[in-house]
């Protein structure tokens, strides 16, 4: 039987041991009453960490990036993202469906320039457009590759946003590897913004569980929608100890994943069959091209899969794989092997 390599995302990693043993042993309460002492000790922390006034837990990204577009948005609006960013691809429609927003993407790659911003936006004062009053910056970019937004560029952005009076929110579930692949810690990354979203279930290996931080006002809205999308849970303190332990012991790791991705990127670049910048390939995670002549990304991915290695189909010809907590050096070489063999 193959060992298997799954490098389908770095939300498969399984809770270690450690931290299995801090979730048994949190403290909890009803998070409903302000009475879960886990979550408040990791909403406390965070906020400090982000360098926000309050934060909030939510039990997923995507309920965290949800609820930030109601609390910094009305239905009607539009919002500048990213092209391919979280918000438009990977939320089943959410943007639409829970806050009434439409999207528009800019940019290439995952990053985009104030200039590319200011052209977005719509002209005031004519009523057949939407107003825009929010943009979203996704750091690091999944299907741009886990590519660090640089934080000059963020800069920019939003000081244009701030003279129009426009929100600003970061999704940044992989904040975390942005801050280790970049050097500037989270609070810096994150200053600029009115919102921020991080995770815990990506590298930092936890179970489930995100937040957000902000301004007191605007995480007391934050609870509202929370609630009012079904988001209120009760003794969540043994998730909230999964991320605690996962920001004590998991965090300062994910360099191990940056260069295991690298070397991982390194061989599949040398193959014909692949189109790969490694430029690109800043953090945890590898999003490649197949050439023309190669086999598509379902074959690949199906091929692949009976050799051990699990990957993700993102387009016709294009593949995602990522590296976590749960894959080895020596298993992303494996993967790396198997790939070049398999596109011969």
């Amino acid at each position: 039987m193959n060992e298997r390599i799954d490098l389908r995302s770095d939300t498969v990693t399984l809770p270690t041991a450690a931290m299995r043993a801090a979730m048994a042993a949190a403290p909890v309460g009803d998070d409903q009453y302000g009475e879960d002492p886990s979550t408040q000790a990791l909403q406390e922390r965070c906020a400090a960490l982000l360098g926000k006034e309050a934060a909030l837990w939510l039990p997923s990204g995507t309920m965290a990036n949800q609820v930030a577009l109601r609390v910094l948005t009305r239905p009607g609006d539009e919002v500048v993202t990213s092209r391919e960013s979280h918000a438009g691809w990977h939320e089943a429609g959410g943007a639409a469906a829970n806050a009434g927003v439409q999207l528009v993407e800019v940019g290439e790659g995952g990053v985009f320039t104030r200039a590319q911003f200011e052209a977005a936006l719509k002209p005031s004062g004519l009523p057949v457009f939407p107003p825009t009053t929010l943009v979203e910056i996704e750091n690091t970019h999944n299907r741009g590759g886990g590519v660090v937004f640089a934080q000059a560029e963020v800069l920019d952005i939003c000081a244009s946003a701030r003279e129009r009076g426009i929100a600003t929110f970061l999704d940044g579930a992989r904040l975390w590897n942005a801050a280790v692949a970049s050097g500037r810690t989270e609070a810096e990354l994150a200053a600029p913004f009115d919102l921020v979203a991080v995770a815990f279930s990506k590298g930092l290996g936890a179970p489930g569980g995100s937040l957000l931080a902000g301004s007191r006002e605007l995480i007391a809205a934050s609870r509202r929608h929370c609630r009012m999308l079904g988001g209120a849970m009760r003794q969540n303190g043994i998730y909230s100890a999964a991320a605690l332990h996962g920001l004590d012991h998991h965090r300062s790791r994910l360099a191990e994943d940056h260069r295991h991705a690298r070397a991982l990127a390194q061989t599949l670049a040398a193959s014909p069959a692949v189109e790969l910048d490694l430029a690109t390939v800043q953090t945890n995670i590898v999003v490649f091209r197949l050439a023309p002549g190669a086999p598509d990304a379902a074959a690949l991915v199906a091929r692949a899969r009976e050799r051990g290695v699990l990957l993700n189909a993102f387009a016709t010809r294009t593949v995602r794989a990522v590296t976590h907590l749960d894959v080895s050096a020596a298993q992303a070489a494996r993967a790396g092997e198997i790939l070049r063999e398999l596109l011969g």
